[in-house]
């Protein structure tokens, strides 16, 4: 399976296209046949191809890579479909496809009874497609393709109800905000280009031109650092992180499905798989790092702060997985590669297991997405209630559920390092705290207490299986998930991390790595982070569930701050007001009116205007008349007269020249 590792992104496409093509005359057992056999497949394929990775990387030391054809050659350059597979991309490949196949088929069940079903799945195989390319391809430009192939993807999948203003708008919205974060990835690449002629990881990573770089120093803005910074800048818009996030709440207008798998488990984890695939460029540029660093844990407490109050359930998760992803940058700012790579894999479980069983909550209220409409479910759905209880106990970080592990290891690799150290690390911690309070006012909103809605007119059912069972497996996931680390967590080895040091190496920090702390600091550490998270839990169990009408007087208490964060920080607004107001007065005022209208067209049509008036004109002189034409002669008789006799021509009338 190695060497036909195109079979594994092939499969996906396939499926797409047989559906796109044909399945609107189907019946939706086949469409769902086609979707869920080819991912199925898919991740069939991949977990072989693993199987002979591991054989073959036993015996080689190195990655497998594989070049198919050359797609591009100019002069000295080539780009060609070249696959790759080494540890990290073990992790992600397994990531997409089996979590992809667990949300193929929850949504069998969820859209059901939508229309444009065959469609649905044809983006969503699709999407499988361009996500493989993206973390199979060993070259910057088949990245890209992936890279933007995927937010296409996402375009349509967005939009997928696009009658509706709000879906259509959303998909315009994550489409344009990712091309600003893409403008950046390729002027990244340019200048990669410029600094070693030529895209491919293995010849960038191992090439004698970056061995013997010099480490560009905090504050020196050299190409290494530029190039990382581009980059990262392509990573925020990708992944949601300040100021390119504001697409990504939005996009909760998509099916709940799409919300699990492209902005839990997929597309918003590249930037984060990008940054960490080009850990060396970035360990030649600390002041990259240190960006990276900060705008993460910014991003983590921003996002984090506005999920506090939030009333939409989807939305409510929106924020959290924005909040997330900015854990995974803090740990990649800070060195931890491993750490930020094993929470972007244990997150793909709890957070697609959040958004399914928000979806299945979703299902059973008729489509009611309100949580201040909710509440009593814990015993009208408990197989959701307890699916969803066992992901919130994950990313609240409750010992010893996964989020625990790669959230505590994040932390302690942030205290310890030396690109913020202390600042950074009270900020994630606070984040911790957070991140407990709103998944816990989330869960006790919509599964505790009284019911907020009218009984006799929404009746409230569990989902079917066909939802239920990814439910059950990605809850098992989250629970067991991060148990590779269990080991180290009592002084024995750090599985994980071993797994991927053949790529990282001598990459990360020492400090991340945990080389020189001690045991009994991370245990102080991760018992601190445990303390915050049962604190954010207690004040969300006294607020909406002991004293549930405290909740509203705290607000009216802090109405500009609650007032604040309820509308988002007005960044929305402000971005309209600054950048999409002005942009729509010069389109309309200058560009159109005054440049094409006035400009171009006037230009056209006045060609056109006073050529019809000279036809208008000359067209008097065919009257029919003889007496008319014979003066007509005799005026032009007269004009050729002049002409010979009169008109100069190099300094002589045109007779005397003729003489």
């Amino acid at each position: 399976m190695l060497e036909y590792l195109w079979i594994v992104p092939l499969l996906p496409l396939l499926g797409s296209a047989v559906n796109g093509l044909f399945g609107a005359k189907w019946p939706n057992k086949i469409v769902n046949g086609v979707a869920i056999g080819s991912t199925g497949l898919s991740f069939l394929c991949a977990l072989e191809a693993v199987r002979e990775f591991f054989d073959y990387f036993a015996q080689n030391h190195q990655p497998f890579h594989k070049a198919f054809f050359t797609w591009i050659a100019a002069g000295n350059f080539r780009a060609g479909f070249d696959l790759q597979m080494d540890q990290l991309t073990v992790v992600m490949v397994l990531v997409v496809t089996g979590v992809g196949w667990l949300i193929h088929i929850y949504a069998t069940g969820y859209m059901a009874h939508e229309g444009g079903y065959y469609r649905f799945f044809s983006y969503l195989n699709l999407f499988m497609f361009f996500m493989l390319i993206l973390v199979l391809a060993a070259n910057y430009v088949l990245l890209f393709v992936g890279w933007e192939g995927v937010g296409l993807a996402s375009y349509l999948l967005i939009g997928f109800y696009f009658l509706k203003k709000s879906a259509s708008d959303a998909g315009k919205k994550a489409f344009i905000v990712n091309r600003i974060g893409d403008f950046g990835f390729m002027l990244g690449m340019f200048l990669l280009f410029r600094a070693f002629h030529t895209l491919g990881f293995q010849a960038i990573f191992t090439s004698s031109a970056l061995q013997g770089w010099p480490v560009e120093l905090t504050g020196h803005l050299g190409t290494l650092t530029f190039a990382c910074l581009l980059i990262f800048m392509g990573a925020c818009g990708k992944s949601a992180q300040l100021p390119l996030y504001v697409w990504l709440p939005d996009a909760m207008e998509g099916p709940t499905p799409v919300s699990a798998l492209i902005h839990a488990a997929t597309m918003v984890t590249a930037g984060v798989y990008v940054v960490a695939r080009s850990h060396i460029l970035f360990a030649h540029a600390p002041t990259a790092m240190l960006v990276v660093a900060i705008v993460g844990c910014a991003t983590a407490f921003f996002a984090a702060t506005i999920g506090l109050v939030q009333t939409d359930i989807k939305k409510v998760l929106a924020y959290s997985t924005v909040s997330q992803l900015g854990y995974m940058f803090l740990a990649c700012g800070v060195g931890a590669f491993s750490a930020g790579i094993f929470h972007l894999m244990t997150h793909a479980f709890f957070k697609a297991l959040l958004f399914l069983a928000a979806g299945s909550v979703i299902h059973a209220m008729g489509g009611e997405q309100d949580m201040n409409c909710m509440g009593g479910l814990g015993k009208k759905i408990p197989w959701t209630y307890m699916t969803m209880l066992f992901a919130t106990f994950a990313i609240a970080g409750i010992p010893f559920w996964a989020g625990f592990f790669s959230k505590d290891a994040i932390l302690f690799a942030t205290f310890q390092s030396q690109t913020g150290g202390s600042v950074l690390y009270g900020f994630g911690l606070l984040t911790a705290l957070l991140t407990a309070f709103y998944m816990f006012r989330l869960l006790f909103l919509t599964f505790g207490g009284a019911p907020r809605f009218d009984e006799h007119k929404v009746h409230v059912h569990e989902s079917p299986w066909s939802m239920l069972g990814p439910l059950v497996v990605l809850a098992v996931l989250s629970t067991i998930g991060g148990w590779l680390a269990l080991p180290a967590f009592f002084q024995g080895p750090d599985y994980f991390s071993n797994f991927l040091a053949p790529v990282f190496g001598g990459h990360e920090s020492a400090e991340a790595a945990g080389d020189i702390a001690t045991h009994h600091l991370e245990l102080i550490l991760a018992g601190v982070a445990v303390g915050a998270a049962l604190i954010g839990i207690l004040v969300a169990y006294w607020l909406y569930l002991k004293r549930p009408g405290k909740a509203d007087g705290v607000a009216k208490s802090l109405k500009p701050a609650y007032t604040t964060l309820l509308n988002k920080y007005y960044v929305d607004e402000f971005y309209a007001a600054m950048i999409v107001k002005p942009l729509l007065w010069i389109s309309t005022n200058v560009l159109w009116k005054t440049a094409d209208v006035a400009g171009i067209d006037g230009a056209v049509n006045g060609i056109a205007a006073g050529t019809t008036a000279i036809g208008d004109g000359v067209r008097h002189t065919q009257s029919g008349n003889t007496r008319s034409y014979a003066v007509w002669v005799v005026v032009g008789a007269l004009v050729v007269m002049a002409v010979i006799f009169f008109w100069p021509f190099g300094g002589k009338p045109v007779l005397g020249m003729l003489r």
